[in-house]
Parts: structure tokens; sequence; C-alpha cells
């Protein structure tokens, strides 16, 4: 298996676990270049609120998307735009990516911002 394969694997053990949960779910995707994070609800297929750093209005006020500044500032918006939405409690999807650096940011940005998980 290769790097890919085996972090959405990781991904899809803790995607059937929050299933189970039927609640709503924060997803963070990583790339080199930007972070997204999207809220979906507990059945899964809706996206209640989404951010990332490929946004026009996020990416003109940093100057580089893919760090932990950015993470920080996507963790609060998609903080604020769910709390706008009624979605105070989510359940944390990091895809797969270990729980340090830009992920960990994003997370502790979003409990800053009152979401609970």
């Amino acid at each position: 298996m290769d790097k890919k394969e085996t972090r959405l694997r990781r991904a899809r053990r803790t995607r059937l676990k929050i299933a189970e949960l039927k609640v709503a779910r924060l997803a963070v995707h990583r790339t080199n270049s930007h972070i997204y994070a999207q809220i979906f609800s507990g059945c899964g297929t809706q996206v209640l609120a989404a951010a990332s750093t490929a946004e026009k209005a996020v990416s003109t006020q940093l100057a580089n998307g893919g760090n932990v500044a950015a993470a920080t500032v996507i963790g609060k918006l998609i903080a604020e735009r769910a709390k706008a939405k009624g979605v105070e409690e989510v359940a944390f999807d990091r895809s797969g990516f270990r729980y340090h650096g830009r992920v960990k940011a994003l997370a502790e940005a979003a409990r800053e911002g009152g979401l609970k998980f």
C-alpha cells in the first residue's frame, strides 16, 4: 500500500464510527498549499458549512495557505459558520492525517470558536 491508500484506510475506519454516532462531522483535508474544512450533517448527505484557504476572501488576508497560521484562521471561520447554522457539537474527522501541526491548529481554533468535540 502506498501513503495515500493507507491514509484513506485510516479515514474510512473513522468515518464508519462517526456514521454510527449520527452526529455532525467536521472533516479536514490538507494539501501542501491549502487546508479545507467542511461540516457534514448527521446523515452525511448535506454540507452545512465549509471554509478553506482557497476562498478568495480568505486568501487575500493570508500570505501562505499551507501553514499553521492559515489553519488557525480556517478553524475560527468554520466554527463561526457552524454556529450561524445552529451546529454546536461535531465529531472531528481528521481524514487519516496525523493530529499535529495544521490539523491540530485547526481543531484547537474551532474549539476556541465554540465548537464542542
